[in-house]
């Protein structure tokens, strides 16, 4: 079972430094990363204003095709002191995925990936809901805090147990857009 690292998972209220350290991470990997970066996006729950999240800037950071990332994107974001973990390819296929920070809890994720990937899309929309609907932010935040408390360390259980509500928002995102202007 895989374990959140730092402890039980920690779900906290949402803190307005969150944006800005987003920004601060994203020059960083701007610089390091050069003309190899597509784009960078601020996605999951610190990037929804109001949202209670885990404490954990994640980041879609893409890249012109997975396999020129892997030769030219890995070293550089190691000298950030991101950590790749690509035993996480097995269920993430279209992504290379690092942590930063002590090793649990995590203070940044990277999900690099090529802007073109499935998740990419998934990711922005799913964000751009919550942000549009403060309503079900608030629900989601609730769902996380129930789920912290009872899957304790289980990073597995607590994504699984999050995963309906997604697809959930997914659809009613995908079907509000499908909508005529």
């Amino acid at each position: 079972m895989e374990r959140y690292g730092g402890g039980a998972i920690l779900i906290q209220d949402y803190d307005p430094r969150w944006p800005a350290m987003f920004a601060d991470e994203r020059a960083h990997i701007a610089m390091a990363l050069g003309s190899a970066l597509v784009a960078v996006e601020h996605v999951g729950s610190t990037a929804v204003p109001g949202l209670a999240a885990k404490p954990i800037i994640d980041m879609l950071v893409g890249g012109r095709s997975l396999t020129q990332a892997r030769s030219t994107c890995v070293a550089p974001l190691q000298r950030l002191g991101y950590v790749y973990l690509p035993e996480y390819e097995s269920w993430l296929p279209e992504e290379l995925f690092f942590r930063k920070g002590p090793p649990g809890p995590w203070t940044h994720h990277v999900h690099l990936m090529e802007p073109t990937a499935v998740r990419w899309g998934e990711q922005l929309l799913f964000r751009d809901y919550l942000r549009a609907h403060p309503e079900v932010a608030q629900e989601y935040g609730q769902l996380k805090r129930a789920l912290a408390g009872a899957v304790g360390d289980d990073v597995v259980g607590f994504r699984a147990g999050k995963h309906p509500f997604i697809r959930t928002v997914l659809a009613k995102a995908r079907a509000e857009t499908a909508l005529p202007a």
